[in-house]
């Protein structure tokens, strides 16, 4: 039987993914290899972890063909963001070493804290995602609406993007995750026990979605070319990108982010913004260019219902498994400190969050929602690279504010909505939930 032919986008992230794997592994193993300088070196490294999210989006795509499609949307947004995981969990690790051996992390405004390293990636991505891969999932689709109407086709309304009735699930658990993380601001540390609550709503999540009977999906480039192999090629085949993907991340993650810092030091760029919005912005990339893919052959639906599942997985998987990560690293149970500037990241993001909820509660973010996500996620952006420390948190504070006061209007507005999308959420069958999206008239 022949093999069939590579595809070129498959060869073409290998060889990307080559010279930051071999250059990693060389450092770990004691092998000959260049010392590059930090900033060639971050380059080299986040384009493996670049060429690994892409490996591992096709391979998480293909296997839909053999799980649930739901559960499946959600293993291929938890897979996504693995490269994410890869440098949280770098910073979590060299945090709880610190702490082991000092009994802190470092003072506070102190550049390399690896305590306020690691939570800068993490709110920086949940924001990055929000604000930004939400509302270019409503631009791109606009565009290919329009232009497919042009095109004499038909194509849904270019004012909103709809997610299915089944997508309650992600909203409703996103929702719930999203509460409870409004008092983590309040708090002096990130515990075992957020750790527990957060990855139980995660495995809750996952085993309602498991319930979703399978369908057969809708594939295209080089994930369409794993899923249309013979059973045990196409098997075969996508477990073997997921390892191939993994030892990627596992040789680079370290450097990477190492090489972040290192470039921060050289230029005398501040570190925590340098891994807040870089590193997200090199992890995020691939997932967001898939879901444009998505939207841009007029499957919105398909790609902000990937992103959303990816937003859950971050917010609950993501964050509980910080403090568990430091507290081995520690070699104790105390959990990982949070400064000043740390919780106002927190208190940011959260409340960013719970506005993104109540946007998404009648199944549907319009442009008008979209827009307010970018232009909020705009502000604070700048006011993060351009204002004074103190100036600064005035503005995340006012935003934060703005922020849930427009989630409970929302709330309130839409309360028959949040009502029944919370019902469907927990406790609908999926068989009953193959009705029509709900949409609430245009404003």
């Amino acid at each position: 039987m022949p093999v069939p032919r590579l595809p070129l986008p498959l060869v073409l992230a290998v060889l990307v993914a080559l010279p930051g794997t071999y250059l990693g592994a060389a450092t770990y193993l004691g092998l000959p290899h260049a010392e590059l300088p930090p900033p060639l070196a971050a380059a080299v490294y986040g384009l493996a972890i670049v060429a690994a999210a892409f490996l591992l989006s096709w391979a998480a795509e293909a296997a839909q063909v053999d799980v649930s499609a739901g559960f499946a949307l959600a293993v291929l947004a938890l897979l996504a963001v693995l490269p994410e995981y890869a440098v949280d969990f770098v910073f979590s690790l060299q945090a709880g070493q610190m702490f082991g051996a000092t009994g802190a992390c470092g003072p506070e405004g102190m550049d390399a804290d690896p305590c306020g390293l690691a939570l800068a990636n993490m709110t920086g991505a949940n924001r990055v995602l929000v604000g930004i891969g939400w509302p270019i999932v409503v631009l791109v689709a606009a565009i290919a609406a329009t232009r497919a109407r042009r095109a004499g086709g038909t194509a849904p309304s270019a004012g909103r993007v709809t997610v299915p009735r089944t997508m309650s699930v992600e909203i409703v658990y996103l929702g719930i995750a999203t509460l409870y993380s409004l008092h983590l601001p309040l708090r002096t540390s990130l515990t075992l026990l957020d750790a527990l609550v957060l990855v139980s709503i995660f495995v809750v999540y996952a085993v309602r979605l498991a319930r979703a009977p399978t369908e057969e999906p809708e594939l295209a480039g080089t994930s369409a070319w794993v899923g249309g192999l013979a059973d045990g090629r196409r098997r075969s085949t996508y477990i073997g990108i997921f390892v191939v993907a993994a030892l990627v991340i596992l040789a680079s993650a370290e450097h990477f982010a190492d090489g972040l810092v290192q470039t921060g030091a050289e230029f005398g760029v501040d570190q925590f913004l340098l891994v807040q919005w870089v590193a997200p912005l090199a992890s995020e990339a691939p997932e967001l260019i898939v879901a444009c893919l998505y939207a841009w052959r007029l499957k919105a639906r398909d790609s902000l219902g990937t992103l959303l599942s990816s937003k859950v997985n971050q917010w609950t998987l993501l964050v509980g498994t910080i403090p568990i990560v430091f507290a081995i690293a520690s070699g104790s149970v105390h959990g990982l400190p949070l400064d000043v500037q740390q919780r106002f990241e927190l208190l940011l993001t959260a409340a960013q969050s719970l506005f993104a909820v109540s946007l998404l509660i009648t199944l549907s973010l319009t442009a008008w929602g979209a827009m307010a996500l970018f232009v909020l996620f705009a502000i604070q952006f700048v006011a993060s690279l351009t204002l004074p420390t103190e100036v600064d948190r005035a503005v995340v504070i006012g935003l934060s504010a703005l922020y849930v006061l427009l989630a409970i209007g929302m709330f309130v507005r839409r309360r028959h909505d949040l009502v029944r999308t919370t019902r469907d959420g927990f406790v609908t069958p999926f068989d009953d939930m193959g009705e029509p999206e709900r949409v609430a008239p245009s404003r």
